[in-house]
C-alpha cells in the first residue's frame, strides 16, 4: 500500500511503525473472510482492509479524525484473526493500537461516552473497586430491562450470581514446590480475574506446585495494562505495565525466574508485547526480558511432566480464545494437555471466530458482541459438551450465561485430573 507521510511525520516513532505496517498491506482482502465484525455487519469499513484504509487516511491527515473513522475503529474487536489469515504478515495489532491512541488524544467523545470509558478504565483494573462495582451491579441486575442504554444493561448483566470471596493466594508470597524444584516461576494474578473468579489462580498454584514449580506472586505486580491499552489510554496502560516490569525484574535480579506464567490469555498477548510497547523507553531492556519470559500456563505445563490419564470421562468442548490462538499462536497445546490427562476434547465449528468478549468490547459494543456470543454458543452446544473449557476469563464470563453447561478454565480441569478438587462451577 502506498503511503504519503511527510518527512516531519516520519520523525515520530509511532508514525514510522504505522508506515511500515501499512506498506506491507497488499489489500488482497483475505482478512475479510475471517473478520467477525465483517461477517456480522457486511460493511467493508468494518473489515481489517477497510479499517486499514481509514487508519492510513487518519494518520496521514493528522489532527481530529472523522467520526466515521472513530466508529469503525471502535467496532474492531482486536481479535487478531486477520493477522492469522494475512499472507503478507501485516501487523494489524500494532496499527490499530496506534489508531486508538491517536483517537484518544484527538477526538472528543460525547460526555456520557467519555464518562463510561473513564469509569471502565478506573474500575476494572483495580480488584477492590471492581468488586464494589460488581456488588452494585448485582443489586441492580434484576432491574436491567428498565435501563434504556444497552451498554449500561450489559454492565449490569456482567455481575455474577455470586461474587467470590477474596483469595489470599493472590497476595504477594512464595509457594514452595511440593516435590523437587524444577522451575521457579512468577504467576501473573491479574486484576478482573481476582474479582470475578478466584478459582483460576488457586488451581494454577496447586497444579504448578504439584508438578515441581516454586510459584512467586511478586509484590507490586497487578493489571497488565491490556484493558486501557486497547482503549487508547496510553499513560494508564504504560503505568500498569511498568509496575509489572519493575516487580518481575526484581524477582529476575533476585532468585531468578524461569518463566512468568499467565493464565489469562488476553493479558498474555499484551505482556508478550511489552518489548514493543517500551522500545523507546528507559525500561526497554527490562521490558524485553519480561516479554521473553512471559508464557501462557499451557506452555509451561508442556515443559513439565503432566501425568497421563486420571481425568473423569467427560466430553470437553474447548473454546479457543482469540488472544491465545491468534494473539499468541497457541492452538493445539491446551487441547493436547486436556487429552493427555484423559478428557474427550471436541471443538466447535468456526473455532477461529471471536465470542464477542474482547476486553471491554462486550460492554461498549453490546449489540455486535451479543450476536457473536449467540453464534459461538450455538456452535459450542452443537458439540454436545458436558463442560466447556477456555483459557481466558473474559471468554468464560461471556459464555457462561446461556451455555447450558459449566464454563471453566482449562487449568481447573487439569488440576482436577491430577489430584485437585472438582471445579466448583461444575458442582450441582
Amino acid at each position: 500500500m502506498q503511503t504519503f507521510f511527510t518527512p516531519e511525520q516520519l520523525q515520530d516513532p509511532g508514525i514510522r511503525t504505522a508506515n511500515e505496517i501499512l506498506r506491507a498491506c497488499v489489500h488482497c482482502g483475505m482478512c475479510t473472510a475471517t473478520c467477525p465484525t465483517y461477517q456480522v455487519l457486511g460493511d467493508e469499513l468494518d473489515s481489517p482492509r477497510g479499517r486499514i484504509y481509514l487508519i492510513k487516511d487518519m494518520l496521514e491527515a493528522g489532527g481530529v479524525p472523522p467520526a466515521e473513522t472513530v466508529r469503525h475503529v471502535d467496532r474492531c474487536l482486536s481479535c487478531l484473526s486477520c493477522m492469522t489469515t494475512c499472507p503478507s504478515g501485516v501487523h494489524y495489532m500494532h496499527l490499530v493500537d496506534l489508531a486508538r491512541a491517536h483517537i484518544e488524544k484527538t477526538h472528543k467523545r460525547p460526555l456520557f461516552e467519555r464518562a463510561l470509558r473513564a469509569l471502565l478504565a478506573r474500575v476494572i483494573p483495580y480488584p477492590r473497586r471492581f468488586r464494589l462495582a460488581l456488588l452494585g451491579a448485582k443489586i441492580g441486575k434484576p432491574f436491567r430491562r428498565l435501563i434504556p442504554d444497552a451498554r449500561l444493561r450489559a454492565m449490569l448483566s456482567m455481575a455474577p450470581r455470586q461474587i467470590p470471596p477474596v483469595s489470599r493466594n493472590d497476595d504477594a508470597q512464595v509457594f514452595p514446590a511440593e516435590s523437587a524444584r524444577r522451575m521457579r516461576v512468577a504467576l501473573m494474578t491479574g486484576c478482573a480475574q481476582k474479582a470475578l473468579d478466584t478459582d483460576i489462580n488457586d488451581a494454577t498454584i496447586r497444579l504448578l506446585t504439584r508438578l515441581g514449580c516454586e510459584v512467586v506472586v511478586a509484590r507490586g505486580a497487578g493489571c497488565c495494562g491490556a484493558l486501557t491499552h486497547h482503549m487508547g489510554k496510553e499513560a494508564l496502560a504504560h503505568g500498569s505495565a511498568a509496575a509489572n516490569i519493575r516487580a518481575w525484574s526484581r524477582e529476575i535480579a533476585g532468585e531468578g525466574l524461569d518463566a512468568i506464567v499467565i493464565n489469562t490469555s488476553g493479558c498474555g498477548t499484551t505482556i508478550k508485547d511489552y518489548g514493543h510497547m517500551f522500545a523507546n523507553d528507559p525500561l526497554a531492556e527490562d521490558a524485553a526480558r519480561v516479554a521473553a519470559l512471559a508464557a501462557d500456563v499451557s506452555e509451561v505445563l508442556a515443559r513439565l511432566d503432566l501425568p497421563e490419564g486420571g481425568a473423569p470421562r467427560l466430553r470437553v468442548a474447548y473454546h479457543a480464545a482469540c488472544s491465545l490462538q491468534h494473539g499468541q499462536k497457541i492452538t493445539d497445546l491446551p487441547k493436547a494437555l486436556l487429552a493427555r490427562v484423559g478428557y474427550e476434547v471436541v471443538e466447535p465449528a468456526d473455532a477461529h471466530l471471536c465470542c464477542g468478549s474482547a476486553g471491554t468490547y462486550n460492554l461498549l459494543q453490546p449489540e455486535i458482541s451479543g450476536e457473536l456470543k449467540a453464534r459461538k454458543l450455538a456452535t459450542l452446544r452443537a458439540t454436545g459438551p458436558e463442560v466447556i473449557a477456555a483459557g481466558n476469563i473474559g471468554c468464560m464470563v461471556q459464555l457462561a450465561e446461556g451455555a447450558g453447561v459449566a464454563v471453566v478454565h482449562t487449568v481447573e480441569l487439569l488440576d482436577w485430573a491430577t489430584g485437585g478438587p472438582k471445579p466448583a462451577k461444575m458442582e450441582g
